[in-house]
């Protein structure tokens, strides 16, 4: 292992014994090992250190738990998630992954909340199959999941004004500039037999900065990964980018998000940057936690690419590779503070300049459903998808849609699609298609389920306690059920989580669900409408059948306030006291 000049104190040392996470991936020969080995084996299922690698390649190992019967073997089953900064999905490689999760999925297609396809149920013998096929189709999987940058989030409206087509580049090419190098061949060896056409094709600007990687302290030591380093970083890391005002990113809940700044000939000036955030905690582990970011500064666009360099090489050195749990960059800035993150950034890592943030408009959780003008002569729809879930006749009849007009498809952060680049003269027609698929007022979806999203739980997900996907609908129509006794006529955000995970990103809801135990959940209540501020925890173990019983007091409470405010502000309003005590419970600590 290569050890360079830099932040001495904090670079890997050869002579310190490593985590067994860390060494794994030390011994991966940049994550090739043993999965390339296990591949050609008949096993139906991975070793535990081959799926630890697996992960960076975009797959998880799973079982379905519905079909566990004792005594025998479980139904294992690989997930795999693409890399689609943006959200963008070309014809082609839409096309393409509905024909490979028909014939060797599980005949459904999944929008994620990284605005992302994800499969399921793919054996292990025919993974080799499907990754290839994506590549060969304008796709990736490298890197959607694992110890590295994922899917870079944008807004994935196709507008052509404003700072939109900036945004979407930008997200376009950090996905570019954060990717690993090495891992990149490992990659294109395992599954297009080390095709080399297929490389990413990072634009002039980003091959430059990527040349700057070899400098400094952003330098790893490793020649082979001169950003990483030859054991990645020490836990996932996410990166969203978006517009003044647009919030359809839940751009707090990143370990970085952008704000993009541009100027009137539509060239990108600068942005606001935002470190630290993240949701994900563990199940009875109270020193994990959801937490938004902090405000780092703005940078002026000619240093943009070398700050984002620097911040992943800073979390790189400093993040905890000892406890995993606490390896996220969100645990470094609590602990350490973003006056000691700025500093360190400044000293040791980023030369550029950070100023104050720019003014921003209040931000709006967008969502562009509905009917758009993309610019003239082109159109976009908006379709909502209940938890991101294709599959039976709308998924066919998608396919269709697609592949006639070759129509460019968009995953947002909410699990919608928007269908894109619709000539005027076709609009008709797919419309009429649409309302046949059950689409007639797409910008119309029940209110509650507008924004809701759940994450898969069970019964693939191995880190989930119980129901989330399969179980949101009815909880919605509860819920709906509920506001109308009451006379209640406004909406509230709902997430739901099957575990504390948090890949809903639940703690930012007016009324986060997570899931706690058997039939039971967490409830999080007083985030807000535009995701900028964490919901708090006040019960550990409701009994989702209580859920309406336990609830009650404070949607009273709210419709007596007038309703002027959401749900979120009104418990705000009224404190942790007064909640815990319409709840019958204490305050949450």
């Amino acid at each position: 292992m290569q050890v360079s000049d830099g932040p001495a104190a904090v670079k890997q040392s050869v002579e310190s014994a490593l985590p067994k996470a860390e060494q794994r991936k030390l011994d991966s020969e940049h994550l090739r090992q043993p999965l390339l080995d296990e591949l050609a084996n008949d096993s139906h299922h991975f070793s535990e250190d081959a799926l630890q690698i697996l992960k960076f390649h975009g797959s998880y190992q799973q079982d379905d738990r519905d079909k566990r019967e004792k005594g025998k073997d479980k139904s294992w089953q690989m997930m795999l998630r693409l890399r689609s900064p943006g959200g963008r999905i070309p014809a082609q490689l839409f096309l393409a992954l509905d024909d490979l999760a028909d014939r060797l999925g599980d005949g459904t297609l999944r929008a994620t909340t990284r605005q992302a396809f994800q499969m399921h149920g793919i054996p292990k013998a025919d993974l080799k199959e499907v990754i290839g096929t994506i590549v060969t189709n304008l796709g990736s999987t490298l890197a959607a999941c694992g110890d590295i940058n994922r899917n870079v989030m944008a807004p994935p409206a196709p507008f052509e004004k404003g700072g939109y087509p900036v945004a979407r580049r930008l997200a376009d090419e950090i996905a570019d500039l954060l990717s690993p190098e090495a891992a990149e061949g490992s990659y294109l060896d395992l599954w297009v037999d080390g095709d080399l056409s297929y490389r990413f094709k990072p634009s002039r600007e980003v091959r430059k900065a990527r040349e700057r990687q070899l400098e400094g302290g952003v330098f790893s030591g490793s020649k082979d990964e001169p950003l990483y380093g030859d054991t990645y970083l020490p836990r996932k890391f996410k990166v969203a980018v978006t517009v003044p005002g647009d919030n359809s990113v839940d751009l707090l809940t990143q370990d970085i998000g952008l704000v993009a700044f541009t100027g009137a000939d539509g060239a990108l000036r600068g942005c606001n940057v935002y470190v630290g955030g993240g949701m994900g905690r563990t199940h009875n582990k109270e020193e994990t936690f959801a937490r938004i970011a902090d405000p780092l500064g703005y940078v002026d666009a000619r240093h943009v690419f070398d700050l984002l360099q620097a911040i992943v090489a800073l979390q790189r050195d400093h993040g905890d590779r000892r406890v995993r749990r606490h390896a996220r960059m969100k645990y470094l800035i609590e602990d350490r503070g973003i006056g000691w993150f700025r500093t360190e950034l400044k000293q040791n890592y980023f030369d550029g300049e950070l100023k104050g943030l720019r003014n921003e408009p209040k931000a709006k959780l967008q969502d562009y459903l509905g009917w758009h003008r993309q610019r003239a002569g082109l159109w976009f729809v908006g379709l909502p998808l209940l938890c991101g879930r294709l599959k039976g006749e709308m998924k066919s009849g998608l396919r269709r849609l697609v592949e006639t007009y070759q129509l460019e498809i968009r995953l947002t952060a909410n699990q919608d699609l928007l269908l894109c680049n619709i000539g005027t003269t076709q609009r008709a027609a797919i419309r009429e298609d649409l309302a046949a698929l059950g689409f007639a007022v797409p910008e119309e979806p029940a209110p509650l389920a507008r924004h809701a999203i759940a994450c898969p739980a069970l019964p693939t997900c191995g880190l989930a306690i119980t129901e989330s996907e399969r179980i949101l609908p009815e909880v919605l129509d509860r819920l709906d059920a509920q506001l109308r006794r009451l006379g209640i006529e406004k909406s509230l955000l709902v997430r739901m989580t099957g575990c504390p995970n948090g890949c809903a990103r639940p703690y930012m809801a007016e009324l986060g669900l997570v899931g706690s135990g058997v039939n039971q959940y967490q409830l999080w209540l007083g985030g807000t409408p535009n995701l900028q501020r964490l919901a708090q925890p006040f019960l550990q173990r409701m009994p989702l059948q209580e859920l309406e019983t336990t609830i009650e007091p404070l949607l009273k409470s709210w419709k007596e306030a007038g309703g002027r405010r959401s749900f979120g502000d009104h418990i705000q309003r009224l404190g942790d006291q007064t909640v815990a005590e319409l709840l019958g419970t204490s305050a949450p600590a």
